[in-house]
């Protein structure tokens, strides 16, 4: 028998919610995951209340509200400055300089075999804070050996802020450290009146990337091929899969025949086997080559 003062179900999100800041319910969370979805394909867990809470907050206090239902009245408003204020403090930004480690050589390997080829266009779908667009354009410059290649790094993401820092291209000593050292003196500059020790990309190697906001979901992408290299790594597991399936298929035309799509360690592009093969760990090129050019 159960006795009549233990409650038969857990306390709801708005019982939480009385010990916080602001009044956040289940009718709200829900809400708020349907609407990061809808605009960004976005897949929030139901284990993600904390976090949503959390990084939402901040908004509340700064437009001074008191409640979440205040916070998606003025989304539902079509307020354009709160809605990208709302998508950047939804996504994840976690990125490190040659993560991932074993693609780069790959994509080394892979230049060296157009060569001579008078375009070589990348794609690099989350660019976050730059780690990832300036790992690529650092090997593209030691794989040629030269700064002065016919190489364009198209570098995008759905978050503003961190293309902002990604387009300044300056790192605290942390964000570099690991780098050898042949390979941080050839690229990076220690910033000029910098009283915190921060490094700054060489301009010669910033020159080489284009950084621009894109949002997967988007009709018109505005990205030209044929595109050599894709990189679209850690950004589909934000997604469900018929989400992924349909970003995937827009791949495709974009790419050049032989292109190589390049994925995150855990992701598995397996289930668009029609769309891409696996050619090596988390590495993809086209499964039919003949319908592209």
């Amino acid at each position: 028998m159960i006795a009549n003062n233990v409650p038969l179900v857990k306390p709801s999100l708005q019982r939480e919610s009385d010990k916080r800041e602001f009044v956040f319910t289940l009718a709200d969370f829900e809400q708020i995951r349907k609407l990061i979805y809808e605009h960004a394909g976005i897949l929030l867990s139901s284990t993600k209340q904390d976090m949503v809470y959390s990084r939402l907050a901040r908004r509340l206090r700064e437009r001074g509200l008191k409640t979440f239902s205040e916070y998606l009245a003025i989304l539902k408003q079509s307020d354009k400055a709160e809605w990208e204020e709302f998508v950047n403090s939804l996504t994840t930004n976690l990125t490190s300089f040659f993560r991932e480690p074993h693609h780069f050589p790959i994509l080394g390997e892979y230049l060296k075999k157009l060569h001579g080829k008078p375009s070589i266009k990348i794609w690099c779908c989350a660019s976050s804070t730059g780690e990832e667009p300036y790992s690529i354009a650092m090997t593209v410059v030691e794989t040629f050996n030269n700064f002065n290649v016919p190489v364009s790094i198209f570098a995008s993401d759905l978050d503003t802020k961190v293309l902002a820092t990604a387009s300044k291209g300056v790192y605290a000593p942390d964000r570099v450290d690991r780098l050898p050292r042949e390979r941080l003196s050839r690229f990076f500059v220690k910033t000029a009146g910098s009283s915190d020790g921060s490094f700054s990309v060489r301009p010669e190697l910033r020159r080489l990337i284009n950084f621009q906001r894109l949002n997967l979901l988007e009709p018109n992408w505005g990205v030209h091929g044929p595109l050599d290299v894709i990189f679209c790594r850690n950004i589909m597991i934000y997604f469900d899969k018929p989400t992924q399936y349909k970003i995937l298929k827009r791949f495709v035309p974009l790419m050049d025949r032989n292109g190589l799509l390049f994925a995150g360690h855990s992701e598995s592009f397996l289930y668009a086997s029609d769309l891409f093969h696996l050619q090596g760990k988390t590495v993809y090129e086209l499964a039919n080559k003949g319908m592209v050019r």
